[in-house]
């Protein structure tokens, strides 16, 4: 038996020792001779090395035979179930770990984990769709209400109107029969009654289908449970302990400082902490360059701290924590600290700012993270070429996370890191600038205010652009300004404005944009290298309705032009008028009319209102006053010349231009309408160069 294990062969006793485990089981009697074999066999196993067996204990799997056996005898009368369980045993511990351990192909679990982000994406799109069906259905629902009120007064006319001919019909037919014993159906009376029938028909078949989209709706709901759970497992095996990196570092640390001939001590704190295994991949070089630093540069020899009155042996402390979404790692020493001067001396040296540059220590520390940038007296193996700090930089920003810098002269430097716990689903707001929809992470937004165009004129027009929020300064930006250098809109002075508060650093910003479109949990995606090397530009995500959206990089964007450049004299903010996006409400019965010049309209840049009839007309006119108004004239409920006279007869709106687009080409109409004060009539089919003709000389536009 021993052969074939070791052989990693099928045992030719299995049978046997199946058999007498199941009448051990059992409480059965299991003879001597049996037993002492089997015991036999085991000794035999259990002197095979552990490595030859892998850790496979067959022992664990079974209670001690001589013990079963004696009390099978004397206690004849035991169940199964007072029995141990073969299952019970099979969790033992020894054999629950080989099992809980597979191992799995890093770029295999990146797959599952894409795999399973497309399918949110996916969710995402089909949750949009049903909810659009939905929206769909609700008006279907409306329209079948509308259809079979309008069959039923039309059947109630046609029966007021064939009463009166129901004695010359009854001549036709001579069966003598009174109109009052025997009703008699006319052609339209059928037909009636047939369109009645085909509107529950069509009111049925609408029941139908708000019953399978409620039932999509459930199913969908579902779906997202598991899909999340499923995203929630994938994640949770692409996380790692961060302490699994602490020999590592720790052994750096000592063979730096014996190097250098200083005492460091290095302690980590939270080193339970789990961060996703490619996050810390990609975070190590970074770190091991830091410590170099803080070693090199940071701690003082022996003799030196002795003479500063500290402890000889210098300590390093690294700190994991999570905070929400992010991963935070500090690493702090009780060293020299940066010389800020010193480096802003090297600064202007190099070129990077002037003399006359007002910067603070914060600002100032940023330079050691430029390519070449190095304030060491000597170059050494360990430090002091100036390369390292803007690799480590550029690391972190690649992650989505920023580095904050914080330092005290004579007592030690703070490297402050934030990375996102994952790298494969974020938080994000979605903003917009124009036509431009942007992500913006959560983890860098502190608060969302509103403002006024009017204040965001006065705080641009200031030379400060400085606005206070519970008692701090935020310094105010254009979100366009940043990425396009487009100027703030501000001809709506009473609309209200999103204003994003960031936080960089220990600066502050807000953030203007035109739109906040809400939070999502998006999908994070890599960019080409023509995008990537974009400042600002973190990577891409796709939304529900497959659009492709940049994520952005706040830390880069809002300091790119406060740090890295010389600050240039403050500019007075000239008021640039641009062409406004105009505005033109559709007026007409036909809903293909109305959906074929809204999308004509709108390859040219034109917001179009839609109305199905003068009184949806002058209802959205109370709320909302467009450039240019389409109108027909053959509308129920209130015609176009009933609107033609509204509009004219109302100081708000008597401004309003009106094109007249109908059927009725006639004199007759076409008077009428130049008489209540309509500024153009068109014939349907209209052609599209004509309407573009007679909107540009309207609204002085060039479409």
């Amino acid at each position: 038996m021993l052969e074939d294990v070791k052989g990693r062969q099928s045992l030719t006793c299995a049978t046997t020792l199946n058999s007498r485990l199941e009448m051990l089981m059992r409480g059965e009697v299991v003879e001597k001779r049996a037993v002492e074999r089997f015991d036999i066999e085991l000794s035999e196993l259990e002197a095979v090395d552990d490595e030859e067996l892998e850790d496979i204990n067959i022992a664990d799997f079974l209670p001690a035979t001589d013990v079963t056996a004696s009390q099978s005898v004397e206690d004849p009368k035991k169940t199964k179930s007072d029995m141990p369980h073969w299952g019970e045993r099979a969790t033992d511990v020894n054999f629950k770990d080989s099992q809980e351990q597979v191992r799995v192909r890093s770029d295999l679990l990146n797959n599952l984990v894409n795999y399973a982000g497309e399918v949110n994406i996916y969710h995402a799109r089909m949750g949009k769709q049903i909810t659009d069906f939905g929206f769909n259905l609700s008006e279907l629902t409306q329209t079948v209400v509308r259809l079979k009120e309008q069959l039923r007064k039309l059947e109630i006319e046609t029966e007021i109107q064939i009463r009166s001919g129901y004695e010359t019909e009854s001549d036709k037919y001579d069966a003598g029969f009174d109109p009052l014993e025997m009703d008699q159906y006319s052609t339209l009376q059928q037909l009636t009654r047939s369109l009645s029938e085909t509107a529950g028909d069509v009111d049925s078949i609408n029941e139908i289908l708000i019953d399978i989209t409620r039932d999509s709706e459930t199913l969908l709901v579902q779906e997202s449970r598991v899909s999340t759970d499923l995203q929630e497992g994938l994640m949770r095996t692409r996380m790692v302990r961060f302490g699994g990196l602490s020999s590592r570092l720790r052994r750096i640390v000592r063979q730096i400082g014996r190097e250098l001939g200083k005492d460091v001590e290095l302690e980590i704190e939270g080193e339970s902490s789990e961060v996703d295994r490619t996050v810390l991949d990609r975070i190590i070089a970074p770190l091991e360059h830091m410590l170099r630093n803080a070693v090199a540069h940071g701690i003082e020899k022996p003799e030196q701290r002795k003479t500063l009155g500290k402890e000889e042996v210098g300590k390093i402390k690294i700190t994991v924590v999570r905070e929400g979404a992010d991963v935070v790692i500090n690493i702090e020493d009780d060293g020299a600290g940066i010389d800020a001067e010193k480096v802003r001396e090297k600064a202007i040296k190099l070129g990077l700012v002037t003399h006359d540059a007002i910067l603070s220590d914060h600002d100032t520390l940023q330079f050691i993270l430029q390519s070449g940038f190095s304030t060491a007296d000597e170059v050494t193996q360990v430090a002091g070429r100036g390369v390292g700090m803007d690799v480590v930089d550029s690391e972190i920003k690649q992650l989505g996370g920023f580095l904050n810098i914080d330092t005290v002269k004579g007592q030690g430097t703070t490297f402050n890191i934030r990375l996102p716990l994952t790298l494969a689903i974020n938080q994000a707001l979605l903003v917009s600038v124009g036509d431009d929809v942007f992500a913006v992470p959560l983890a860098s937004i502190e608060g969302v205010v509103r403002m006024t165009g009017y204040e965001l004129q006065r705080f641009y027009d200031s030379e400060t652009s400085h606005y206070e929020f519970n008692n701090i300064e935020f310094e105010l930006k254009h979100l366009g300004g940043l990425l396009t250098g487009t100027q703030p809109d501000y001809s709506k002075q009473l609309q209200l404005f999103p204003v994003l508060l960031v936080r960089v650093g220990d600066k502050h910003f807000a953030l203007h944009v035109d739109n906040m479109l809400g939070r999502r949990e998006i999908v994070v995606k890599p960019v080409g290298m023509q995008i990537g090397a974009v400042r600002g530009i973190a990577g891409a995500t796709i939304l529900a309705d497959g659009r492709v959206v940049l994520i952005l990089e706040m830390s880069a964007l809002v300091t790119a032009e406060s740090v890295f450049k010389s600050p240039a004299p403050v500019e007075t903010v000239v008021d640039v008028i641009e062409d406004e996006i105009k505005t033109v409400m559709v007026v007409d019965d036909s809903i293909t009319i109305r959906k074929i010049t809204e999308r004509m309209l709108k390859r040219y840049g034109i917001e179009v209102m839609l109305a199905k009839d003068g009184v949806d007309a002058t209802s959205q006119l109370q709320d909302n006053v467009p450039d240019l108004m389409l109108l027909d004239i053959e509308m129920p409920r209130m015609d176009g010349f009933e609107v033609a006279n509204f509009v004219r007869n109302d100081d708000r709106l008597k401004d309003l231009p009106i094109i007249m687009i109908t059927s009725r080409t006639g004199a007759k109409h076409k008077e009428k309408a130049l008489e209540i004060g309509v500024n153009q009539y068109l014939g349907k089919p209209f052609q599209e160069e004509d309407l573009l003709h007679h909107i540009n000389d309207i609204l002085h536009t060039d479409f």
